[in-house]
């Protein structure tokens, strides 16, 4: 399960937490301009937009979980079992794997009308990258500095949504997401007035008292209102450290800690990543699960004009900054 959540402050933000069992020892991957994408729809795109994000690196292809592009679009592929349904290919689309489908979307585009073009062409394949790597049933969320896009590859086939609120988890289905939003209208950030009865006299004994009811469990419906209140209330000055600090709080408040989602035998889940994009500059950052110093990786910082991968490994081990 996983958490996926766009942020604007002087620069635009776009990142998201990985919640699972286990890891696929993923690392911080940049494509260059020139690193050729065969596609299995028969197209290779040997010159593109250039991208930094969290990939498994499987012979020699990036497979990403979420990246930003150049241009400043980000995109994130977040677990949606049981609703998530791959066509048969098809002669009138192009047929992109679901492996596929983040570099198909960011080689190309710079920002979301262009992406949303693309996607009207387009057919999310039942495609596997192998016999050992079969295709996750994935939903993506997809940002441009301005606004973002749900996609959806369902049953009745492909749907896009406008995403005004910005963030994305689990099932259910998008729209059923945005209708529950109305189940928590009354929240706010403000103490509460007693509308309960003009005969009573309420006592505020708390702060923080307006948001009673808020979701505080690991469901993926309970993730999305609270990351959705947190990040429409969230305030932070417009420095880098300001704004990124500020985007991990909200990441956090709601991570997964290990002990609390058992998957069976000695399996739980966990963040195993956190990650935040400038998508203005083109900087990675991230923490681990063991980690919770703040990790950066500049794209811009590399050969951009290269054909060949870069990776860094995650900096998993706790850093600790001793004062005396």
């Amino acid at each position: 399960m996983c958490t996926a959540i766009t942020y604007n402050t002087k620069n635009h933000y776009f990142g998201r937490n990985l919640d699972l069992e286990y890891s696929y020892h993923e690392t911080v991957t940049i494509t260059p301009r020139n690193y050729p994408f065969k596609f299995r729809n028969g197209k290779d795109i040997n010159n593109h937009y250039a991208m930094i994000g969290m990939a498994y690196v499987a012979d020699e292809y990036p497979l990403y979980y979420d990246a930003i592009n150049e241009k400043g679009l980000g995109m994130a592929g977040l677990n949606f079992p049981t609703n998530a349904s791959y066509k048969e290919l098809r002669d009138d689309k192009d047929n992109v794997a679901p492996f596929e489908f983040i570099p198909w979307i960011l080689s190309q585009c710079a920002n979301i009308e262009e992406a949303k073009t693309l996607l009207n062409k387009m057919n999310i394949a039942k495609i596997n990258f192998s016999d050992e790597l079969p295709a996750s049933p994935l939903h993506w969320i997809i940002a441009d500095k301005e606004k973002s896009i749900t996609v959806e590859s369902v049953e009745d086939g492909l749907k896009i949504y406008d995403n005004p609120v910005g963030v994305l988890t689990n099932n259910p289905t998008f729209d059923m997401h945005m209708f529950n939003l109305n189940n928590y209208m009354y929240l706010s950030t403000e103490q509460p007035v007693n509308n309960f009865s003009n005969k009573l006299n309420f006592d505020t004994y708390s702060r923080g008292m307006g948001a009673l009811g808020l979701p505080g469990d690991l469901s993926s419906a309970s993730r999305f209102v609270k990351a959705t209140f947190t990040k429409m209330n969230s305030l932070s000055g417009e420095t880098e450290s300001e704004s990124i600090s500020q985007f991990f709080h909200i990441l956090t408040s709601v991570e997964q800690q290990r002990g609390c989602v058992h998957m069976g035998e000695d399996k739980y889940e966990i963040t195993i990543y956190s990650s935040c994009c400038n998508m203005d500059k083109g900087i990675y950052y991230y923490t681990t699960y063991e980690n919770s110093q703040i990790t950066g990786v500049d794209m811009h910082k590399e050969n951009l004009d290269s054909d060949k991968l870069v990776s860094y490994d995650l900096i998993e081990d706790q850093q600790i900054n001793m004062q005396n």
